[in-house]
């Protein structure tokens, strides 16, 4: 939401341009470690520490480019919506959703990849998750546990890419034509 108040082409005052770039510039700036270690002072150690540094990481990284991809749309729907009377969120709902929703899915499953990735680093400092397991598995010398948790990781990622290819492709249409050859042919003829 924060990236439609960061997108200078959707928001009219520029003061709340400024301080939605100037949030996401902060979230981002600070490494999601740093994030932790700050959480972790404050909350303890937990789980709790280590979602919200995740969160607010992603919060800076994912606006960005949300907001970058918000101010490459073509604005002629916009500016039909705005003609016939909508409000701004009928702008953002029927004129730029339409043109972003390939992107903010594949950036999105894009960061829940590197998330799940940071998760194991994350636990390291005592921010939990499976990085604590994993943590402890290797100051045990349990080499087949870590293995087995840094098999899950990667076979999470996997899973995650081949999702995320899945619903990107057939958001774009693409899938639909791979599956269905008789589509392709008809647009064809």
């Amino acid at each position: 939401m924060v990236s439609f108040f960061a997108s200078r082409n959707l928001v009219k005052s520029g003061a709340v341009y400024w301080i939605s770039r100037r949030v996401l510039e902060i979230a981002r700036a600070v490494p999601d470690l740093v994030w932790a270690l700050i959480f972790v002072f404050s909350f303890g150690l937990g789980p709790l520490s280590g979602v919200l540094a995740i969160a607010l990481h992603t919060l800076g990284a994912q606006g960005k480019l949300f907001a970058e991809a918000n101010e490459n749309i073509d604005m002629r729907p916009v500016e039909g919506v705005r003609a016939a009377g909508g409000r701004w969120t009928d702008e953002i709902v029927y004129g730029v959703l339409p043109q972003v929703l390939p992107n903010f899915v594949s950036y999105t499953f894009w960061r829940l990849e590197i998330n799940v990735r940071l998760a194991t680093i994350i636990g390291f400092v005592g921010a939990g998750g499976i990085g604590v397991e994993l943590y402890d598995a290797i100051a045990l010398n349990y080499v087949a546990d870590a293995g087995a948790i840094l098999l899950m990781v990667a076979v999470t990622v996997f899973a995650i890419d081949t999702v995320s290819e899945h619903v990107r492709l057939r958001l774009a249409g693409i899938l639909e034509a791979w599956e269905r050859p008789e589509l392709v042919a008809q647009a064809g003829a």
